[in-house]
């Protein structure tokens, strides 16, 4: 487990870029099959250029930067905000800053912001996470 102590910037995650199949993949996997994200004529009906990710496999990505930092076991809350949609092509950097250590029912607790971004600094999902440290 990484140590997590207030303020330290954790090790981050970059993604390949998102694909086309990628999306496709998750439509299946997650129930999602709206149009938006894998058919390039609905996204041009309403008025963008191109197919976008879904949301929830950013929020995927940063649940995996998480369980990067703790096994799931020591996870004990995780949510993400979704700020900015996430073009087909582009590839997410996922990042974690401990922003404080409490002890929380006598259990020592780090919690953790996190951020997907992408190359141009755009910020796709914020984020949160609680984690239970030794």
């Amino acid at each position: 487990m990484t140590v997590l102590d207030a303020g330290a910037e954790l090790p981050a995650l970059t993604v390949d870029p998102i694909s086309r199949t990628t999306l496709a993949l998750f439509a299946g996997a997650s129930g999602d099959h709206n149009p938006i994200h894998v058919d390039l004529d609905v996204a041009r009906s309403a008025g963008l250029d191109d197919v976008f990710a879904h949301g929830m496999l950013s929020m995927a990505y940063l649940g995996r930067l998480v369980c990067s930092l703790a096994p799931p076991e020591r996870i004990r809350s995780f949510g993400a905000r979704f700020v900015s949609i996430t073009p087909v092509h582009g590839r997410p950097t996922c990042s974690a800053t401990v922003r404080q250590v409490d002890v929380v029912d006598g259990e020592r607790r780090a919690t953790v912001d996190l951020v997907a971004a992408l190359a141009d600094g755009t910020i796709t999902l914020t984020g949160e996470a609680v984690i239970a440290v030794n």
